[in-house]
């Protein structure tokens, strides 16, 4: 989303790193550079105005460090005033003292509120909580009963029933205190537009539930439209905090850098994908230096965390250096990997691999994964543990019944030959257990779809 304020600010600090000091015309030059940068961006003038101050005042007058260049120290004001814009402290949550904890989302149609719901009940669930989702969004077809399907993927019940909402919030929380919940997340209805009807009732339901975090649903690819519905919905309701959606989109990211400084009201989550992990805690700290092309390695290990389970990874580690590691554990591997995200996210977390171009040009094919685990799930039992067996009828057999081509399944089994032998390698570089002869290690191939 960033991508363009990235590329502008990378520029600008290119520019001043020939310099051996920063003048005042250096500085100028740079905020007018940063100002067009973030009005490109569809940042609130207010707000760029605030901002260009606040460098200005980190900048102007300081000694420049024998340690930085003065492109760096621009940057490091930057990357300060961001993260002062962003909002600070990143979201910690606090339970009621006498459950159940009630969460109430408002928000527009069409800004994501059902999806985020579910989302928000899984990311519970992930903290060893169990929720109650109630469905009180009446006024959209279908609402509930989406509701209903995202909650069996999840494993999370769904209550509603033929009402109107305020009585179905209010029997979603005495059903909750009967089931023993100890989180309640309320769905309610949006509409195309801020009206009063729509107020009232998100009003006549927060009376109801008294909601322990009353959180707005934002589409942020509504640009500076959002930040005014921040303000109507946060003068009506005394909003905890903002969830943005969509911030993996192609949106220029002004109204997530605007929001806060406009509403007062931070942001507390963000979505960053359409599937059901795809919401993550925001991290005025690490969206900064992602913004900035440093990266966000602590947002990656934390994701490599969730998605790789330690006790497996230490016995697929032991079946590499017994040379046991069959197409089973492999395909186990791809399940783990597609955890993790996009290649195009995983690389906006590496420190400095979002400026370079030619790796933003690849293109990974996330479909490659799913036509790999299905080549391997029209194995048998005997073929994933043993693919020496694997013979042209065998692969002719494979490849039909994964709807894929002979060429496909020869690319698998080589992928899969090629990390066997590169583990090998590496184990025996490292003193791992093998006894081959150490030397340089040439990596051929991939179990990666790139």
């Amino acid at each position: 989303m960033f991508d363009a304020l990235s590329e502008r600010l990378d520029r600008i600090a290119s520019k001043l790193k020939s310099r051996g000091r920063l003048s005042d015309a250096d500085l100028d030059e740079a905020l007018k550079e940063i100002r067009v940068a973030l009005l490109e961006a569809d940042v609130e003038l207010g707000v760029v105005r605030g901002f260009l101050d606040g460098i200005r005042s980190r900048v102007a007058g300081q000694e420049l460090s024998k340690a930085i260049t003065p492109g760096q120290q621009v940057i490091k004001a930057v990357h300060e005033e961001l993260i002062a814009v962003l909002g600070g402290d990143a979201f910690k949550i606090t339970y009621a003292s006498q459950p159940p904890t009630v969460v109430l989302l408002a928000g527009l149609q069409g800004a994501g509120k059902t999806t985020t719901a579910a989302k928000l009940a899984r990311w519970f669930k992930q903290q060893g909580r169990n929720p109650l989702l109630v469905g009180a969004d009446l006024q959209r077809p279908a609402a509930v009963e989406q509701l209903r399907v995202l909650g069996e993927q999840i494993g999370v019940t769904v209550f509603s029933q033929a009402s109107n909402p305020v009585e179905v919030a209010s029997a979603g929380l005495a059903e909750a205190r009967r089931l023993g919940r100890d989180v309640v997340i309320v769905d309610t209805a949006g509409r195309l537009a801020i009206d009063e009807a729509l107020m009232q009732e998100v009003r006549d339901i927060s009376g109801a539930v008294s909601p322990d975090f009353t959180f707005l649903v934002i589409d942020a690819m509504t640009g500076q439209d959002a930040v005014a519905t921040a303000k109507s919905f946060h003068e009506t309701l005394a909003l905890s905090g903002v969830i943005v959606t969509k911030l993996d989109g192609d949106a220029r990211g002004g109204a997530a850098l605007s929001i806060r400084s406009v509403t007062h009201c931070p942001i507390k989550l963000i979505g960053v994908g359409e599937k059901m992990d795809a919401l993550e805690v925001f991290h005025p700290d690490r969206m900064s230096s992602r913004i900035l092309g440093m990266g966000d390695m602590l947002t990656m290990i934390e994701k490599a965390q969730e998605a790789f389970d330690a006790d497996q990874a230490q016995e697929i580690a032991s079946k590499f250096r017994q040379d046991t590691f069959t197409l089973e554990d492999f395909r186990n591997q791809l399940r783990q990997v597609k955890k993790l995200g996009s290649f195009e996210q995983i690389l906006g977390m590496l420190p400095g691999m979002g400026m370079l171009k030619e790796l933003k040009k690849v293109k990974v094919d996330q479909k490659e994964f799913v036509r790999m685990e299905a080549i391997i799930n029209s194995m048998t039992m005997a073929e994933r543990r043993n693919s020496d067996i694997l013979n042209a009828s065998r692969r002719k057999r494979i490849a039909d019944g994964s709807g894929t081509t002979v060429m496909d399944v020869n690319r698998l089994l080589k992928s899969y030959a090629d990390s066997r032998k590169m583990m090998r390698q590496m184990m025996g570089a490292t003193g791992g257990g093998s006894k081959k002869k150490k030397g340089k290690i040439r990596r051929k191939g991939s179990f990666f779809p790139f």
